[in-house]
């Protein structure tokens, strides 16, 4: 639970004892498969999921079953926190690498939000989440296809604190261009092509499960990137 308390921490204050609640949360470990659905579309949630190590994703459907990516979720993450209040599930969850997760009952959580501020801390994390899928919206939609995915490359890599080290720096990122395409509404094809853009104009290289960031200032200023929405260490 400690990932998910420094997730809290980045944008709440919290005391000694809503801490140590936190830290107390039981919980049940599960390992899931690359490309294995943990979460289905159309059942009911008794429980969070919590990702302990890999990478997931967010998905949605259309009626024909063609689907959506419409987050990336990293270790530390409870992507589904607001199934607390919502427990009807209207989106899925994938593992996108061998995922590790903790499941943390419903019952639990709701025990421990009975504190005013842990209650406002999970309501400011699902806040938090809100203003990303904002921006992806505006990612998809507003975007060409080489600052699509530069951007998606500059949030991963400002969400797992990598862009304080340095103009150059490299980082864990198992996406493969499907996964890329799923999640920035691009063709294959259209993927491969801004992958190759983006090398050769000296800002990025993405393969073999890692992402290589030859040039942050740049990378930033052509992905159009602002990481104000990511609402990291503002606190209450």
């Amino acid at each position: 639970m400690r990932l998910f308390l420094g997730r809290l921490l980045a944008r709440s204050s919290l005391g000694p004892a809503a801490q140590s609640a936190i830290l107390g949360l039981p919980g049940r470990i599960a390992e899931v498969r690359r490309n294995q659905d943990f979460v289905e579309i159309g059942t009911r949630a008794s429980h969070a999921c919590l990702v302990m190590d890999g990478l997931t994703a967010r998905w949605g459907k259309t009626l024909h079953g063609q689907r959506q990516i419409t987050a990336l979720h990293v270790a530390g993450d409870m992507p589904d926190l607001h199934s607390l209040m919502l427990p009807e599930v209207t989106f899925g969850l994938q593992a996108l690498s061998t995922t590790t997760i903790l499941r943390v009952p419903h019952a639990a959580l709701r025990e421990v939000a009975g504190t005013p501020e842990i209650a406002q801390a999970f309501w400011r994390d699902c806040t938090a989440d809100a203003a990303i899928a904002t921006e992806w919206v505006v990612n998809v939609g507003r975007r060409k296809a080489r600052p699509r995915i530069a951007h998606l490359v500059c949030e991963i890599a400002t969400r797992l604190g990598m862009d304080g080290g340095g103009n150059s720096f490299a980082f864990h990122l198992p996406l493969t261009q499907t996964h890329i395409g799923g999640a920035t509404g691009l063709s294959t094809v259209h993927v491969n092509r801004s992958l190759q853009e983006l090398k050769k104009a000296g800002l990025a290289m993405l393969g073999g499960a890692e992402a290589q960031v030859l040039d942050w200032k740049g990378l930033k200023a052509a992905a159009d990137f602002d990481p104000a929405y990511l609402h990291i260490g503002k606190k209450a």
